[in-house]
């Protein structure tokens, strides 16, 4: 009876050195970064201006895998049932781990349990924007308009649930608007439905309306981090204006499969620091329109609970539900 525990430590040792060991020596082949979302969009850019930089700090190739779907829940998914050996990795967003998962019947995984957030990579504000042809011409201006036309004005978004959405919905529970969602199936045709002047209002990324906003075909009214962004210093931010703790915008965030090891968790932390560190790779970053991330594992953990919980909140005062 002595025997048998002593047999199995004997055997369990090389076990465990054995996986001491690969995570050592991690890695030792190229590895399937996925994007959750279509080439071009801003998941797609930030996973390509990290890559050569990261590449080179783990001396392995980085295979980008686009995998678009479900609203990006489907990369996600595909994360969650990855073995945790770092082979798969995740380029993911705000709406596709935090927010869209726990509205979806049944959740297609659990976003705490289901994936490891590495570290933030970058974080894109949103902005309001009024078509050129509105008599709106800066927030205050708005807030009266649409108190004094309560169930009138309508605002668009990519989708239900998206930050665009939310956005909306955060700003009508905290300035008393009631207004009318309408969403549409992409950016693109919400952009193209404010320029034609049939939506009132749109909060979107900043990326989709600086070109738009420059050529004077729609009119910035606020932006929605808690301080001005540096490309509309002109612009105030819904917090300054009266509402303190206003904050949407949409992170990106690198996430591995769940129980991916700390050392393969550290490695990516110090890869994608030191490629969010230099310089030509973060002004190609900022010229996208994204605020530069970094940080520590425990920092990306906690704005994905932070952020679960926040929008959740605004879910069920909105009642927003998936159809």
């Amino acid at each position: 009876m002595l025997r048998r525990p002593l047999l199995l430590g004997a055997l369990a040792a090389p076990a465990l050195l054995s996986r001491a060991s690969a995570q050592a020596a991690y890695p030792t082949r190229s590895i399937s970064f996925l994007i959750p979302f279509a080439p071009g969009g801003g998941t797609d850019i930030i996973s390509r201006a990290i890559q050569p930089i990261v590449q080179e700090d783990l001396g392995q190739a980085l295979a980008m895998e686009n995998r678009p779907g479900a609203s990006g829940t489907l990369a996600v998914g595909q994360l969650a049932r990855a073995r945790p050996d770092g082979y798969t990795m995740l380029m993911t967003t705000v709406s596709a781990s935090a927010v869209v998962p726990p509205l979806m019947n049944p959740p297609p995984f659990d976003i705490h349990r289901d994936q490891t957030p590495v570290v933030l990579a970058g974080t894109v504000p949103l902005v309001g924007v009024v078509p050129a042809s509105s008599p709106v011409q800066d927030f205050r201006g708005f807030l009266e308009h649409a108190r004094a036309r309560p169930g009138q004005l309508n605002y668009s978004s990519s989708g239900v649930a998206t930050q665009q959405h939310l956005a909306a919905e955060l700003l009508s529970a905290m300035a008393g608007l009631r207004m009318v969602h309408v969403p549409f199936r992409g950016t693109g045709q919400a952009v193209n439905e404010i320029l034609a002047g049939r939506i009132d209002i749109a909060f979107d990324t900043l990326p989709t309306y600086l070109p738009h906003i420059r050529a004077g075909r729609v009119r910035a009214i606020c932006t929605t981090m808690p301080e001005r962004v540096e490309w509309l210093p002109d612009i105030p931010s819904v917090a300054e204006m009266g509402f303190p703790g206003f904050d949407a915008n949409v992170w990106y965030m690198v996430m591995g499969p769940p129980g991916l090891p700390e050392p393969i968790v550290n490695r990516w932390v110090a890869a994608v620091n030191r490629a969010l560190a230099d310089p030509g790779q973060r002004q190609r970053i900022r010229d996208a329109g994204f605020v530069v991330g970094g940080g520590t594992a425990a920092d990306a953990a906690a704005l994905l609970r932070r952020d679960a919980e926040r929008y959740a909140g605004v879910i069920r005062q909105a009642r927003i539900q998936l159809e």
